[in-house]
């Protein structure tokens, strides 16, 4: 055990080393490896709206926060962030600074490789499936182990050897979604996305049709699930009833856009709105300013 502590340690301070060589300043930046970037954040950022896609957040220094439906999560270096599905939250790092950087990287999972991976899976396990009626967990902390640190490291390490990163990157990235889904967040992951993944598919619809008016018919029907059912095992899988959910994601987007520049009328718009005085009103309820005031106040992090 304490061999495998040693082994833990030293490559988590590798990863922080080749982020540190990587990103000198302050920034978000795309790496090579699609759907992998790094992050260093060097003052303190309130938490805002955001959507958060299928992710992996994993902090080498320093504490990130994420707010889904009043419910905060606040994690650092002792644990990785899941997000199985898209969700609207809100994200910020309220304690960052020069002398206290928070470094860490983001890894995107590819939907069709984790539903292939949970079904391998399952399959060596026996066919011992997820049970239908278990809804997948929104937001999932989780420990760093050896398999998990080892995986990410060795999928970091590929930028540094273009030949390696061309010849391998699927294989290393395919061993990282393993991890995880083998790891302490593993059940929530394979909910999401194993058998009997109804909600994380609605999920999905509702991310496609934002700008468009859905119902909780439309739904129900798009997964073969009766109303009741959806409402019990989609608050269950998000904290949220369906019709919550749906505003608050069209609000975030809507918040998202105003804040990287866009008018107001533009980005009710763009997130299906029609009446702009409806707009205004579920804007200000949820966030507490018009959206005039946001547009004027809000001030987008590098």
């Amino acid at each position: 055990m304490k061999v495998l502590c040693q082994l833990e340690c030293m490559s988590r301070a590798q990863i922080k080393n080749l982020i540190e060589r990587r990103l000198p300043e302050a920034g978000l930046v795309d790496t090579v490896l699609k759907g992998v970037q790094l992050f260093r954040v060097t003052e303190a950022v309130p938490c805002m709206p955001a959507v958060y896609q299928p992710t992996v957040v994993a902090i080498l220094s320093g504490t990130k926060e994420a707010v889904l439906d009043g419910e905060h999560h606040v994690y650092g270096s002792d644990k990785y962030l899941l997000c199985p599905m898209t969700l609207p939250v809100e994200a910020g790092t309220p304690k960052a600074s020069e002398e206290d950087p928070l470094l860490g990287v983001v890894i995107a999972l590819e939907p069709r490789m984790m539903r292939e991976l949970t079904m391998e899976i399952e399959t060596a396990a026996a066919g011992n499936k997820q049970s239908r009626d278990c809804a997948p967990s929104a937001l999932a902390l989780a420990s760093w182990d050896v398999g998990f640190t080892q995986a990410l490291l060795r999928l970091i390490e590929l930028l540094d050897n273009p030949v390696d990163l061309e010849v391998l990157g699927q294989g290393r990235m395919r061993e990282f979604c393993y991890a995880v889904l083998m790891g302490e967040a593993g059940a929530a992951a394979r909910r999401a996305f194993g058998v009997g993944n109804e909600i994380a598919r609605i999920i999905d619809y509702l991310s496609n049709h934002q700008n468009k008016q859905v119902t909780i018919d439309d739904m129900a029907n798009h997964v073969g699930m009766s109303r009741a059912v959806l409402h019990r095992r989609f608050k269950e899988a998000t904290t949220m009833s369906p019709i919550q959910f749906v505003k608050s994601m069209r609000l975030n987007y809507a918040a998202m856009k105003i804040a990287e520049g866009k008018t107001v009328s533009e980005a009710a718009w763009d997130v299906g709105y029609q009446s702009s005085s409806q707009f205004s009103r579920e804007f200000k309820r949820m966030y507490g300013q018009s959206p005039r005031q946001w547009s004027n106040a809000v001030q987008v992090p590098e």
